[in-house]
Order: C-alpha cells, then structure tokens, then sequence
C-alpha cells in the first residue's frame, strides 16, 4: 500500500515476521524526520525534514548515529555497523487497515552516547499486532548530541547550547503529529517510551516546555532525570570546553571541521562521555528537571514506569579500593548524618565491603529512589501514575546482535539476576528473534508486559484486557506491580532504604 505523507508519497513492506496473533504488518523503515545534521548543521537545532518526488520505498534501515563501535561489555556489548551523521530517520510498524489507533514512540537507550532504534530486540512486529502504530527513532549521541559550550550558545536563538538529542526526538515527535493519520494512527494518543537513557529522555521531556502536547502518555524504563543531572556545571560549559581544548580548536567552525572519529576519541579522552550528557540549555529545560516535577509544571499526562531487581549488575563500577571513611562520606552524601548509619545496616550483611556496598547503594539512588520519586512527583499532581518492580530473571545474551547471542557468565545464563535491559525483548514480545534459553516463563512475562504496555498505550491505565489488576502508585502506599510470570501488586517494593534516602532528598 501506497501512503501518502507529508514529505511525500512512501511504500512500506511486510514485516519478515509473524505476529503470534496472526495479524499482517507492515514495517516503514528509514524515514526521514528531520533534516540532515550535517556540515553548517553539526550542533544545530533538526531542519524540516526533506520532501522527495515519486514513491519512497522504504526497505532499508537508516545508518546508526555516529558513536563509538567495538565497545561495551556485558550483554551491551557491540561490534561494527554502519554510522553516520545523516541518521534522523524513523522506522514504523502499522497493522493493516488501522483507524485512529494509539502511537507509540521509542527512544532507545545507551547513555545518551550509543544505540539505534532499528536493533532487531526493537522490531515492532508483536507490539503494533496489539492495534498499535509503533516507532522507532535514532536521535543524535555523545558529542554529536549533547555538547555544550558557550560559542554554540552564542550562535543560538535562543542562548542556548547542547540537548539537540533531545531536541530531534521534539521533531520526530512533530513529525508523528503530522504524519500519524496516515498509518492509521490518531495523532491525539501517542505515548512517549523509552528505557534507560531513553527513559531519561522521556523524563526530560516531559520537564519541557517546548515538547508540551507532543504526547498524551509516557512510560519510563529503568532510568529518571529527577535525581542524575548535576547541580555543578548544569549546562555542562565546563566540560565542553574541556573537551573542545582536548581538541585543541577554539572557534564553532573548526570544531564543525573535525572528523566525527576525531570527536568521538576527545569525548572519551577528555572525560566529557563520563558526565552528564543532558544539560539545563535554558531553552528545552529551563531549570533542572527536579525543580520543575517538584513545582508541579511538568506534562500533566499518565505515566507508567519502574526499574529491575538487578540494575547495578555489570553497568555501574565498583570501587574495590573504597576505604571505610570514603563510604561513610558517600553515604551521609545520600541519607545525611543520621540516615547514613541506618542505611549502612540495611546493606551491611549482603554487601559487607565497602565498595560493594557503595555500589548497591549507588544502585538503588540512582534507579529505585530516582524512579519512586518520578512517581511521587506525578502522582502528586494527581494524574494516572503506576509502579512496577520486574524480579522475573530473563537469561542475559547480546543483545544488540543476534548473530552472536551467546554471552558466557560463570554461573549460568541467569546467573546476571534481572539485569538492566533485561525488560527490552519482553516488552518488545522479540523472545523469538533475539537471544538464546528463553523458557515458557519468559514467554508468559513477555505476555504480560506486551499487554500491559499497549493497554497503557491505548487508555492510560494499563487494566484491561484479562490482566491481573495493577492499582495506581500513590505517595502514601506506593502501590507497586511485581512483575513476573504471576503478577501481583503490592504497598512499596524497597521501602526502608528509599525511606532514608527520602528524609535527605524530601519532596
């Protein structure tokens, strides 16, 4: 079928596989939403998107945004693939003959320095077989994304400088708008999703301004913006210009000049790429996210999110050398004088060296405590707002290549617990395309979040569809989901550890 858009006429093609309800898809890939970031455009707001004449047949993927290849460990691990600068391109999956049927938008993850939202853990078959249009982006990473630095500030209309990751996904999310209808999808019901730095993204989002009525519901994955982005050096000059002496160049123009090799190396040499990649621009996010949720002016829409019972495994370092005097200055850092013994004791016996209890703190602040307060916040302007907690224990493979799935860990495959991203294939119902020892467990809970998720998507509750009942997060029960092969809600998962955490990071 021949659809007509915006920029011009586009033919899709079949999605290469079966939906296991048996419905017909069909999968757009490689659409441009914006113009290319290219030359003059490095560290440019997205240009409108180009128009063509004729029909588009879109049955090629986008190159990937420029990042570093060969890199990553763990079940991240990547090898070489195409990159480019020129990768403002989206991909749709639409079921035959839909009308006015929910969107989803999914911003993928990778530390706002890495990724693509045509992996094939992202294939958009088994969600948009649930009567939902489904989306994948690629947004601009690392330097190419995220710097900030006065001379680019200074060039800008709006005195601001860095987020243009951000900012592409406000033009993918215009573009949806324009576009929608003619996939069958209603431009008035898109849901926003993303997990890890994607679901940064979403919290982000939903802190600006300037991406106000793009989206109707959001769903956040294992990562919020409420308690990441740093109060020093908020709009991150220093570390740009950091990274532009690492280069040694001092204008706009010769930094535009530079090879992306060239600019990948300075992020990581410098340290830029171990910082903060979003920053407070003054024009997408005015203030830091915290002030705005805590102020109540973010996106009034419902929001779903929640984190894995394994999140620090193999993603954040640990610190084998911390000494007991160093992880008593974390911990007051995190809970104050007084949380700090308490919060020491409710770690102690499981993790009783220091490092490795500083790591499972980290752990918990930076997910569990960070995704409770994203709830707390939105609940607290009283819209829709639901917890999960995933304790299922998926196997851990590669998941960014299914060529090479095999992943070796000394205790099993499941010996990595409910790793972050272990959610990604169950969420995508992708268990039959990617990774290896999947079990009819696996299966049932890849059910369950499938449902749950275009529930959501369709009617800002995820209850429905024969789904066991999830009550809605409040500030006071913390009514969480447990999510598994058996379903079941219950007031809080965490509670004593987040409640320290609480009483030095109130409200």
């Amino acid at each position: 079928m021949v659809l007509e858009l915006a920029q011009g006429r586009v033919q899709g093609i079949p999605s290469p596989f079966a939906a296991s309800n048996g419905e017909h898809i069909t999968v757009y890939r490689g659409l441009p939403y914006a113009a290319p970031p290219v030359g003059d455009n490095r560290w440019r707001p997205p240009g409108p998107p180009p128009s063509w004449d004729g029909t588009l047949l879109a049955d090629t993927f986008s190159d990937s945004c420029y990042q570093a290849r060969h890199s990553s460990s763990f079940v991240w691990r990547r090898e070489d693939f195409p990159v480019s600068e020129d990768c403002l391109y989206l991909n749709v999956w639409a079921p035959a003959d839909g009308a006015n049927l929910p969107v989803m938008v999914w911003f993928h993850g990778g530390a706002h320095t890495s990724g693509q939202g045509h992996s094939l853990i992202f294939d958009g078959t088994e969600l948009a077989s649930q009567e939902i249009i489904l989306i994948t982006i690629n947004y601009r990473l690392g330097p190419f994304g995220f710097l900030a630095h006065p001379l680019l500030a200074a060039e800008s209309d709006h005195n601001s400088a860095g987020n243009y990751g951000l900012m592409d996904k406000i033009a993918a999310l215009e573009w949806v708008r324009a576009n929608a209808g003619a996939f069958g999808g209603d431009a008035d019901n898109v849901t926003i999703f993303g997990q890890s730095a994607g679901s940064q993204s979403v919290c982000a989002l939903m802190a600006s301004p300037r991406a106000r009525g793009l989206f109707h519901k959001a769903i956040g994955q294992s990562a919020a913006c409420v308690n990441t982005m740093p109060e020093q050096d908020a709009n991150g000059y220093a570390r740009g210009a950091r990274l532009l002496e690492t280069l040694a160049v001092d204008s706009v123009a010769a930094a535009r000049s530079l090879d992306p090799e060239t600019l990948v190396s300075a992020s990581q040499s410098s340290g830029w790429e171990a910082e903060s990649r979003l920053t407070v621009d003054g024009w997408l996010l005015e203030e830091l996210p915290r002030e705005t949720f805590r102020a109540g002016r973010q996106a009034p829409v419902p929001l779903m999110l929640g984190f894995l019972a394994n999140e620090g495994i193999e993603l954040f370092p640990s610190n084998p050398m911390l000494t007991e005097d160093e992880l008593h200055t974390f911990l007051t850092g995190v809970a104050g004088e007084s949380g700090a013994p308490l919060l020491r004791q409710h770690y102690i016996e499981e993790h009783p060296v220091p490092g490795d209890l500083q790591h499972a703190v980290a752990t918990d602040f930076f997910m569990a405590f960070g995704m409770r307060r994203w709830a707390e916040f939105q609940s607290a302007i009283n819209q829709p707002t639901f917890f999960y907690f995933m304790d299922h224990v998926p196997p851990a493979f590669h998941l960014y290549m299914p060529e090479q799935p095999v992943l070796t860990l000394a205790g099993g495959p499941r010996s990595g617990g409910a790793y972050h991203s272990g959610d990604l294939a169950l969420v995508y119902g992708s268990t039959d395309k990617v990774g290896l020892d999947w079990n009819p467990a696996d299966r049932v809970v890849s059910d369950y979040m499938v449902r749950y998720w275009s529930t959501f998507a369709r009617t800002g509750t995820p209850n429905g569809d024969q789904l066991p009942p999830w009550p809605a997060f409040d500030g006071s029960q913390f009514w969480t989901l447990v999510l598994n092969d058996s379903p079941a809600a219950q007031p809080g998962v965490r509670t004593a550890v987040l409640d320290i955490m609480a009483t030095q990071w109130p409200l």
